[in-house]
């Protein structure tokens, strides 16, 4: 039995790969399932085993997983390809035996109404069809989503948003990665839910202030209408889609919908998650 990480080179699974060894668990007793084993150099280094596989080719899925696994399969990032990805990995699951799966979804499960939360809905219920013992995590907003990219803020000096006096209870992406390593690794987390999130909500007015403290510059918050904010970025370079998916996630937060604090995420780590203020702190150094 090993505890199986899937989606491994990216951003999160490399950090639930570190919780994981950080947490004791023997470094051959992890594998990560990649598309590139060479990416994973840096975790072949450290004992993990390496299982090669691409969510997008199921065929490849059918020797990624082993009776008795605990898998954590970590969403696709191609809007779109999602639902069909994730079954391929849910069918391997099924295929093979595993003993858990769980599952990074996003924050208000079922009760979720942005596009963004579509594809997640749809798997989390491929999930309990299959009959598989489940952990869903669904994860609230990264911090990261805003503090990795803070040229154009510092540039122009303002936070652009269409999210009104929304409020955004986010946490840092290491935090996600601790409670996921938490229920692969602890007992009593089969066939639950969690809804996770930071513990403090703030709006973008605060986090401009926030900007503002830390830099010593003036950052204020620019609200904007919706198709303004659209505009805005397709003009900065995203996708036309992409763009329309970021505007329609800052209308759910205007309605409160990424703004809960159930305390799931700190239960699970044993510590209070990370404050804004530290992960600004932490961009700004660079």
């Amino acid at each position: 039995m090993s505890i199986v990480v899937t989606g491994a080179t990216g951003h999160l699974g490399r950090l639930v790969v570190r919780a994981l060894l950080a947490a004791d668990v023997p470094a051959d007793g992890i594998a990560a399932v990649v598309r590139n084993k060479e990416k994973a150099a840096d975790l072949v280094a450290l004992g993990v085993e390496p299982r090669v596989a691409d969510y997008s080719r199921p065929e490849t899925l059918k020797d990624a997983f082993r009776s008795g696994d605990r898998v954590l399969l970590i969403s696709g990032s191609e809007v779109g390809q999602r639902v069909a990805q994730h079954t391929a990995v849910i069918d391997a699951a099924k295929a093979a035996g595993v003993a858990q799966l769980a599952y990074t979804g996003v924050l208000g499960g079922p009760e979720a109404d942005f596009d963004l939360a579509a594809e997640h809905k749809v798997t989390e219920q491929a999930i309990l069809d299959s009959g598989l013992p489940f952990t869903f995590l669904r994860n609230g907003w990264y911090h990261e989503n805003y503090t990795e990219n803070l040229a154009p803020v510092l540039e122009h000096g303002a936070v652009v948003s269409s999210a009104g006096d929304g409020r955004v209870a986010s946490a840092a992406r290491a935090d996600y990665a601790a409670a996921a390593a938490a229920v692969l690794t602890g007992e009593g987390h089969l066939n639950q839910a969690y809804e996770l999130s930071g513990d403090t909500a703030w709006s973008f007015e605060e986090y401009a202030a926030e900007l503002s403290r830390q830099t010593g510059r003036t950052i204020v918050h620019n609200n904007v209408p919706a198709e303004t904010h659209r505009s805005i970025l397709v003009g900065a370079g995203l996708p036309e889609p992409f763009a329309a998916i970021l505007v329609n996630v800052d209308a759910a937060i205007e309605r409160g919908l990424l703004a809960g604090t159930s305390g799931d995420l700190a239960r699970l780590t044993g510590r209070p998650t990370t404050p804004l203020a530290d992960a600004v702190a932490q961009a700004l150094k660079g």
